[in-house]
Formats: structure tokens, C-alpha cells, sequence
């Protein structure tokens, strides 16, 4: 298990301790809450000094254990070191252990329950999120009947039921929810053009209304970025805190299990956030706009 311990450690060294750090104390609460001990008891079955537990797990502290003590928290407690350092996704070991990326194959009923399994995992983690169309809790009912018009009826309600359990999760006190969006998708979403041509002006005009009543009140656990898509390229994909990612591709999502390719698409999402030309303060403006140009067409 040693020699493990070595593996994880060269992977550390090439990513942000802190992320680590934070990972790892996370799967510690995790193992906390299911054994039900207290950190004195958990010191005992480990054989550490509670003190030192005690700063491994403090909000914020980058100390991460020693080799040895590694091993026992893995022995104790019949986890992977992959799993305690944030490596794979998964609480599967042995020949299940998860690999850094996989393909999630998802039908009309498994899709939503997937979302909602992912976010419930990382309650307490930033959510962060670049959609493909429109944000799905942002949509009304009409927009995504019509642009689910030619999928089957399983496919709407699964999109509906996913819409339903994000509002459910975003209005929660401890969510912590950032979307970025291209600036040229809601011009595009008020002229109709694109997945929405044939797409009513009424119905366009209640959706715009509808995203401003949502994002006043949500905000600031959910807060919307627009960007310029001529300066940076998004593919739609979520982050599930320092959990996991998911690339969106249609009728599967590509997932990212490992903490540096996490990382990278972390960067990635905060070049979004700097270049933003609309932050979250002001988007409900924005939009308010957009009706106005609809107004006036």
C-alpha cells in the first residue's frame, strides 16, 4: 500500500494541495457521519493523536497525514486511497475502482436521477455549470416543451423532472450555484433564431420574464455570468465541487473522476467568470433589455 501512497503523492505534487486538502476532508466527514464516531473515538481506531486529527480537518488547513497514516485511515475503515485523496469519484474499491474518465450512458429516466445523485453527493461543494441551451431551473414549461418537441414524451419529463430538482437543490441555504452563458445564446433566445425559430414572442417574452423573477430571487446562491463566446469556447459541462465533472455529449456524459483534470476544467471555468461582460448583479438588467428589444421588433 506504500508504494500507492507514493503514486498518490506524485499526483499531489502535481496539483493544488488545497483542492486535495479540501477533498480529503470531506471524504473524512463522510466517514465520520457513517461510522457515527466522534473524533476521539476516530483518533483511537486510526492510532493518531485527536490534536493532530483535529488540524487535518480544519476549515481550510492544506496539511494532508503522513504515508502511515494514510494506510491505517484505508485499512481502518475498508476505503481506497484513491477514494480518500479525491483520485476516483467512487466509494468502489478493489476491481471496481472507478478510472479517471468513463462514459455514462443515460436514458430518459436515469438522466435526471444521475443529476440529482451528483448533487446530492456534493451538497456543500460549488456547483458550477455551462449549459447548452438556456440554464435548465431558468426555463418555463412552453420553452422546454418546445424544444423537446420532437423527443419522445419520456425525454420531456425527464427534462422537467431535472429543472424541478435543481430549483429544489439551488433554493437550498447551502448551495452555492455559478452558470456561464454566452451573451450571444440570449440574444439569440430573444429573436428567435436557432433551436427557438418558429418560438412565440409571447412565450419568449414570459421566459425572459420568468429568468429575471428566478435569478432576483436565488441570487446570491445562484448567480449567472454572460459571456462573449468570440473571446472563449465552452462545451456544456458541470462541476460537482472538487467530485467530479461531467461533459454533457447528448445521450451520455463523459466523467471526469480525477483531481487534475478537475482542476483543469476549474481553470477553465474561472477564465469564464474573469471575461464575463455581464455578472450576476447586473444580468437581471440585461434581460430586462432583451424584453425591451422584443418590444420593439
Amino acid at each position: 500500500m506504500k508504494n500507492d501512497v507514493n503514486i498518490q503523492q506524485n499526483v499531489i505534487e502535481s496539483t493544488d494541495k488545497r483542492d486535495v486538502a479540501e477533498v480529503f476532508r470531506g471524504r473524512m466527514a463522510l466517514l465520520l457521519a457513517q461510522k457515527g464516531f466522534n473524533l476521539s473515538r476516530f483518533s483511537q481506531e486510526i492510532g493518531i493523536d485527536r490534536s493532530a486529527l483535529s488540524q487535518f480537518l480544519a476549515p481550510g488547513s492544506t496539511r494532508l497525514p503522513r504515508a502511515e497514516t494514510l494506510c491505517a485511515i484505508a485499512r481502518a475503515f475498508g476505503v481506497s486511497l484513491d477514494w480518500l485523496m479525491g483520485l476516483i469519484a467512487n466509494e468502489t474499491f478493489d476491481e471496481d475502482i472507478a478510472p479517471m474518465m468513463e462514459i455514462e450512458r443515460v436514458t430518459d429516466q436515469s438522466n435526471s436521477q444521475m443529476i440529482a445523485a451528483w448533487h446530492a453527493e456534493a451538497m456543500g461543494y460549488k456547483i458550477r455549470y455551462v449549459p447548452s441551451a438556456l440554464p435548465d431551473l431558468l426555463r418555463t414549461e412552453a420553452v422546454r416543451n418546445f424544444e423537446f418537441n420532437a423527443q419522445n414524451l419520456g425525454e420531456r419529463e425527464s427534462r422537467e423532472q431535472q429543472a424541478r430538482d435543481q430549483l429544489v437543490y439551488s433554493r437550498r441555504p447551502e448551495t452555492d450555484m455559478e452558470v456561464c452563458m454566452p451573451l450571444q445564446r440570449l440574444e439569440q433566445f430573444t429573436q428567435g433564431q436557432g433551436v427557438w425559430s418558429g418560438l412565440s414572442i409571447r412565450l419568449r417574452r414570459q421566459q425572459l420574464e420568468h429568468m429575471i423573477t428566478l435569478i432576483d430571487e436565488l441570487y446570491p446562491t445562484f448567480r449567472l455570468f454572460l459571456y462573449d463566446e468570440r473571446e472563449a469556447y465552452a462545451a456544456p459541462y458541470t462541476l460537482f465541487g472538487p467530485l467530479r465533472a461531467a461533459v454533457y455529449l447528448g445521450d451520455m456524459y463523459l466523467v471526469v473522476n480525477s483531481v487534475e483534470h478537475i482542476r483543469a476544467l476549474t481553470i477553465h471555468f474561472d477564465r469564464l467568470i474573469r471575461i464575463a461582460r455581464v455578472g450576476p448583479d447586473r444580468v437581471s438588467d440585461r434581460i430586462s433589455q432583451q424584453i425591451d428589444a422584443l418590444e420593439q421588433a
